[in-house]
């Protein structure tokens, strides 16, 4: 085993990332996502770790937790990572692994296999040195974090209760910011039905669904305030069968992201409440908050503090960001100091040129290292 001083090489922590990307994890790939669980756990042999594989449902692949054999009687720190990407299987072709300067690029990379592994490297490094963290660490692998996290949320929630602290390895923001605070996230679905017709020789027969999808999206968009956080997006619509058909029915998924708690119970009440402009159509909304928003306690601040002196002690400067896009942090940081953004920094999270910025990986995984000797 090396000596700890050499487990912060960036080629060596470069080469243990490349082999998590290469193996491809849609969400909807649930073989791809079991193949590199079976790999991390392979990689926790010879660690005073227990490990549990909790088997995927509902087309998901397994979930992963590692618990430290030390400290697990009490609150510890728990790590969040998700392997599952959002790219589809054979996108590596497209993007295929490769270092240009300071950039290395394939599918997940950056969103966030870098991250989850730069946190399972700093564990190993803790390991090898034989040193025991003040606190337990038990390490969570999720499957399904791209779609809402549908089959691990009660497992992230029932974690992040015991512990003390919740570590997530989401990559870093804009220059390695570190996330305090994340929207909530809601997600809907609205169905229209109307009354088909002959749009020909008898309209007046007719009530268009389609007609009043367009004032449910007038409604839905009109609900946009930026100065608050609040955006409302009707991400999908379609509707109708045929041009000569009044349309009978239509369909929309909309997604809604808010800052605070009273903006998600009074906006998730306006689109439920939705309703009809047209007599002989109706509207049904189903869905609801998928993810809670993430709001910087006081807990979480002072755990930011506490890193952001480490980064400094390291030589690298910590500043914290909040962002619109949810996590499994938003999960815990209700009830559980919630440290976010702890990942890789880099740039283009799921779209064809996504990176991790490789002068990142050695100062991340050893700010994960100091964090686990640190905490108490």
């Amino acid at each position: 085993m090396m000596a700890s001083s050499n487990w912060f090489d960036t080629q060596t922590i470069l080469d243990g990332i490349r082999r998590w990307v290469e193996i491809e994890t849609p969400t909807e790939a649930p073989e791809q996502v079991n193949k590199l669980v079976s790999l991390i756990a392979e990689q926790y042999r010879d660690l005073p770790v227990t490990l549990e594989r909790i088997a995927g449902v509902d087309g998901c692949g397994d979930h992963l937790v590692a618990r430290s054999s030390w400290g697990q009687d009490r609150p510890g720190i728990l790590v969040l990572s998700h392997l599952d990407t959002v790219h589809p299987l054979g996108f590596i072709e497209r993007l295929p692994f490769k270092v240009e300067g300071d950039s290395a690029f394939g599918p997940g990379i950056y969103d966030m296999k870098g991250g989850a592994y730069v946190a399972h490297h700093a564990f190993h490094a803790l390991c090898a040195s034989g040193d025991r963290s003040p606190l337990g660490i038990t390490h969570m692998f999720t499957s399904d974090e791209e779609i809402g996290s549908p089959t691990s949320r009660a497992l992230i929630e029932q974690e992040g209760r015991k512990a003390k602290y919740v570590l997530v390895t989401e990559p870093a923001r804009d220059g390695g910011r570190i996330v305090t605070a994340r929207k909530g996230v809601g997600r809907f679905k609205v169905f229209i039905k109307g009354v088909p017709a002959h749009a020909g020789s008898r309209p007046e027969d007719g009530r268009s669904a389609v007609r009043e999808l367009a004032n449910v999206i007038l409604a839905l968009e009109g609900m946009n305030d930026l100065e608050r956080g609040v955006t409302v997006n009707v991400g999908v619509a379609r509707g109708g069968t045929r041009p000569n058909v009044t349309p009978e029915e239509a369909y929309a998924e909309v997604d809604l992201r808010v800052v605070s708690l009273e903006d998600a119970d009074e906006f998730v009440g306006k689109i439920l409440a939705l309703t009809s402009k047209t007599d002989g159509v109706t509207v049904e909304v189903t869905g609801g908050l998928n993810r809670p928003p993430y709001e910087k306690s006081n807990a979480g601040a002072s755990l930011y503090e506490h890193a952001k002196a480490l980064a400094a002690d390291l030589g690298f400067e910590l500043i914290d960001t909040h962002t619109g896009g949810g996590s499994d942090g938003n999960f815990t940081a209700a009830h559980t100091a919630t440290l976010d953004g702890l990942g890789v920094d880099g740039k283009g999270a799921h779209t064809h040129y996504e990176q991790l910025y490789v002068s990142s990986l050695a100062p991340r995984a050893r700010l994960l290292h100091r964090l686990y000797q640190t905490l108490r």
